[in-house]
């Protein structure tokens, strides 16, 4: 990471100075405000996260519990999340503390004794295949303690309001702040207390039974399917071999799916409990602690757990369910949405996929920096409307992923012809479970693939795939996308030709470009962070010759910059070419990308006009 630009550091880097908002940031809730979140689960914390990079907007979340959330329903953490978490700085200690998954086992019905279950296939884990994070599990909660940790360390100061519980919200388009929002304090000297307060914008990350949703008309579509499951955290001894390796069981007496969770002794347990009955009105979700221990024991027969302590159970109904909306003007192309939703709010699905918390946090990564982009006058009102138009058909794969992996677990024994049709799915549908299959359409931030066959490695509309890289200041081999860390800046990554003359010419035309939109007396770089990535071997790179677009000065000293600039080809530590790995021409390429590390253009070194053209319908011209 870096630091010191701003002057010596000698504290923990990872908390900077506050700024703005975050200075003498007021105790209780302001009258207005430009972005309220409702509610503090991945997605909210995530947005505050973010929303917390931009001190000079005013951001409050609010959260009717009396403080931070103990113990978390959700616990699978996909490649991508993790990715997420280390452009928010914390994905190395998380790591460190969280379960790795690293073979998925699978168990079924012994072909000489059907009554017993027996180890039919031994798995890799996807993550280890296609990316360079891995597949975790650890607790929700802990999820939410680095992202409020992040939110508090950055310049805006964002700590939850606890204690503050949603009533209602209505809009009224002709005021500055719009969303007036009703309030009633929970606990403390006010609980009970009401009142009212107004923001540009509302966020509803407040769950599957949304209040914000209730308020803006919006309505889940879709329904519960008949099956149910009972699902248990649980501290056991257990004669069963593959306690510690997330398994998929299917015996006669029902299914398991077994998840091994962080610390070395707690495991998640997934019961099979069967069939609902149409007139059960979800008597099923009363069914006792101790009969889903009994059917586990049943299920994994000849094996047995000793259930030594329950952290936490519950027993729910599969449901697949999307919102309508994500916010209160979809289907309309000329209004501004001011109530957006995100997560479980618009989206609801079964556990089993791991999924939820996923998408949740991507929901929230997705609308942050483009509120931030708004409310600092970087870009139009229009780009929020791209919101919707990304994450609802995500939304729709996750549900229709869900539907089928859940169809999948839930089956019988007689009803499997192929004992490795479930291994085999899992291997096959990889890319989507572990976050990687999200592809956004063109738009005014996305573009077409006129030029895709000039970096065929980094497909348009999806997150940056990122590679090892030599960096020219000293040698060092890093991830060329580990350096975008989530600040609400653009990267454009600049591949030279192999005499570096047409990255030269580029740099020179799109230095002005840049410096356009750029605000007067930012770092050159707050807006669009631009690197240069180099054919030849990094000793034979003269540093100080490259364009002085890679070499900003930045910070209030005026600090040059050292680490944009660098080399794709193999040395001493590394055997990776980019330009191999990820199909780049030799001709040299311009790969732009969002502040969500998702590729927004592929263009040629001398389409300097169509580069200007793109920044035109994404940026307004700099105040």
């Amino acid at each position: 990471m870096q630091f010191h630009h701003q002057g010596y550091v000698s504290q923990d880097p990872r908390t900077v100075a506050a700024a703005g908002t975050g200075i003498d940031r007021p105790v209780d809730l302001p009258e207005e405000m430009d972005v309220l979140i409702v509610g503090s689960g991945p997605a909210g914390m995530l947005l505050a996260a973010q929303m917390a990079q931009f001190p000079t907007i005013t951001t409050r979340i609010i959260e009717k519990r009396d403080g931070r959330l103990e113990l978390g329903q959700a616990d699978g953490i996909q490649p991508r999340s993790v990715e997420t978490f280390q452009a928010f700085g914390f994905a190395e200690r998380i790591t460190a503390e969280a379960y790795n998954i690293a073979f998925m086992n699978f168990w079924g019905p012994d072909p000489e004794n059907p009554d017993e279950i027996i180890r039919t296939t031994r798995t890799e884990d996807y993550g280890l295949k296609i990316s360079e994070f891995p597949h975790l599990i650890v607790n929700q909660a802990r999820v939410l303690d680095y992202f409020a940790e992040a939110a508090a360390a950055a310049p805006g100061r964002i700590v939850p309001d606890y204690g503050v519980e949603f009533l209602g919200l209505t809009t009224h388009p002709d005021r500055e702040h719009p969303v007036e929002v009703r309030i009633r304090y929970t606990v403390g000297e006010r609980t009970g207390q009401e009142r009212t307060i107004h923001a540009k914008y509302v966020v509803g990350c407040d769950g599957a039974r949304s209040g914000v949703r209730e308020a803006i008309g919006r309505t889940h579509v879709g329904e519960f399917a008949a099956h149910a499951w009972g699902v248990m955290d649980v501290l056991v001894n257990t004669d069963f071999p593959d306690w510690r390796t997330k398994c998929a069981i299917n015996a006669k007496a029902g299914n398991i799916l077994h998840i091994p969770r962080e610390g070395g002794y707690l495991s998640r347990v997934y019961v099979d409990l069967g069939e609902v009955a149409a007139d059960d009105d979800h008597r099923v979700r009363q069914t006792p602690i101790e009969a889903v221990i009994a059917k586990a024991n049943e299920i994994l027969h000849p094996y047995t757990l000793d259930v030594k302590e329950v952290a936490w159970s519950s027993v729910y109904e599969v449901g697949h369910r999307v919102t309508d909306g994500f916010d209160d003007v979809s289907g309309s192309s000329d209004q501004t949405p001011r109530v957006f939703l995100t997560g479980d709010a618009c989206h609801t699905h079964s556990a089993k996929a791991g999924q939820g918390m996923n998408v949740s946090m991507q929901d929230g990564f997705n609308l942050g920096w483009k509120l931030g982009a708004v409310l600092t006058r970087r870009s139009p009102e229009s780009l929020l409307r791209t919101y919707t138009d990304e994450r609802q058909p995500v939304a729709q794969q996750l549900i229709d992923f869900d539907r089928e992996w859940s169809s999948l677990m839930a089956r019988k024994p007689e009803e499997i012809s192929d004992p490795q049709e479930l291994s085999n799915y899992y291997l096959g549908t990889a890319e989507f479970p572990s976050g990687f299959m999200t592809q956004y359409a063109p738009s005014m931030i996305t573009g077409t693939d006129r030029h895709q066959a000039l970096a065929a490695g980094f497909p348009l509309g999806k997150r940056l795939k990122s590679a090892e890289v030599v960096r020219v200041c000293d040698g060092n081999i890093v991830h060329l996308g580990h350096h975008a860390t989530a600040d609400g800046r653009w990267r454009v990554y600049a591949f030279s030709d192999v005499s570096g003359e047409g990255l030269r010419d580029w740099a020179a035309n799109a230095a002005p470009l840049i410096a356009g939109i750029t605000p007067v007396g930012a770092d050159p770089d707050a807006v669009i962070d631009a690197k240069a990535i180099y054919q030849q071997a990094f000793e034979d790179v003269v540093l100080l010759d490259t364009p002085e677009l890679f070499l900003p000065k930045s910070g209030a000293l005026g600090l040059i910059d050292w680490e944009k600039v660098y080399t794709a080809t193999p040395n001493t530590w590394t055997d990776t070419d980019l330009f191999d790995a990820r199909e780049l021409s030799r001709d040299g390429v311009v790969v732009v990308v969002r502040p969500d590390q998702y590729v927004a253009a592929v263009l040629p070194l001398d389409a300097i006009t169509e580069f200007a053209e793109f920044l035109e319908g994404v940026f307004l011209p700099a105040r």
